[in-house]
């Protein structure tokens, strides 16, 4: 069995006196396809704000290889944020520059030991392994939205990260984007053997890459399943299985 990474351990989800999830207990392992799914406004994005400490939880723990996450300083949790790399739901790219200076933005603050050109030749690298090698001169601006996406998780590869965050990546894609980025997401975890936390909604993405799936209930504020796609559909409450197998989806979103 592989190595687990990350942890979530009692953990409370909110903003201020506002819980949207309690006691949240679920572990993430190397190598893993982790997707967090649930109906709109039952905390999935709020949930990745605080794994990727942008937002500290209400209670509880995020263990990242063992370690407290939140219990360090603001100074510790930016070392141990190295081993993160988000794919934002907008991309979250610098309009005013290249995708190579885009992709440099990190590597220059964390990695200061390497030169121009080596920044340069990672960019290039990580661009190629988007699938957009030759377009380290270009904007964000004249990319489709399925190119602008790969942009942003080629950024989200710079520092080599143990974890990706992909929060709604399919989000205002076409059919044809949202599997081809699908597939991408697959070949980067088993090139890189990263782990993969996904926040969707979007049933044929679940039925492609899902390793395990946590469902989050806006009812009752907790988790109520968690375990692989199969497991859900067989055993899993009624609340899952209808959201789950809801209309053509369910033949759509098959696995390929």
């Amino acid at each position: 069995m592989k190595e687990v990474v990350l942890v979530a351990d009692k953990l409370s989800a909110g903003y201020g006196d506002l819980v949207i999830q309690r006691d949240l207990n679920f572990s993430i392992r190397q190598g893993e396809v982790f997707v967090v799914m649930g109906g709109s406004g039952c905390g999935k994005s709020t949930l990745l704000r605080h794994l990727i400490g942008l937002q500290a939880p209400l209670a509880g723990r995020i263990l990242f290889r063992g370690d407290d996450y939140w219990a360090h300083s603001s100074a510790k949790r930016a070392l141990l944020q190295q081993h993160f790399g988000i794919l934002y739901q907008n991309v979250a790219l610098w309009g005013a520059m290249t995708l190579r200076e885009n992709i440099c933005l990190p590597l220059e603050t964390w990695r200061p030991e390497l030169s121009r050109l080596e920044r340069h030749e990672l960019a290039s690298l990580k661009l190629s392994l988007v699938g957009l090698a030759g377009t380290d001169h270009l904007y964000p601006s004249e990319l489709s939205g399925g190119m602008r996406k790969r942009a942003g998780l080629a950024r989200a590869l710079a520092l080599d990260p143990e974890v990706l965050f992909f929060d709604e990546p399919s989000a205002g894609l076409d059919p044809l984007s949202s599997m081809a980025l699908d597939e991408l997401i697959l070949q980067l975890r088993d090139s890189l053997g990263a782990s993969i936390v996904l926040v969707t909604h979007e049933l044929p993405s679940i039925y492609r890459v899902a390793d395990t799936c946590l469902f989050l209930d806006n009812k009752t504020r907790t988790q109520i399943a968690l375990g692989s796609l199969q497991d859900l559909l067989d055993h899993g409450p009624e609340q899952v299985q209808r959201f789950l197998r809801r209309g053509d989806s369910f033949a759509a979103g098959e696995r390929t």
